[in-house]
């Protein structure tokens, strides 16, 4: 009985840590595709640029929470919520850059 337990904690850690993980890669996915898509706009200026960051990122289930222009650079921040079933895990964050520098 209690080996089970143990088995059963383990099985539900490891999905627990599976999830995070899943959560924060499609974070950083977000985050580089809706930078490099800003920078891609970066020509018809700021807010269209941060506009299209924010279009991508929508597309991939996630939230902008920053994007700036330094320079020739956009630096975009993504959030994602990481989910285990209905039960919530918290939110991923991940930041990109992209320009020609």
């Amino acid at each position: 009985m209690a080996m089970m337990a143990v088995i059963l904690a383990a099985v539900g850690a490891a999905m627990v840590v599976g999830s995070a993980m899943i959560a924060r890669h499609r974070a950083q996915s977000a985050a580089d595709l809706a930078a490099l898509a800003a920078a891609g706009r970066l020509a018809a200026g700021q807010n269209t640029a941060c506009e299209w960051a924010v279009s991508v990122a929508d597309r991939m289930n996630a939230r902008v929470t920053a994007c700036a222009v330094e320079a020739l650079d956009v630096v975009v921040s993504v959030d994602v919520d990481a989910a285990l079933g209905r039960w919530g895990l918290g939110t991923a964050r991940a930041a990109a850059r992209a320009g020609p520098g």
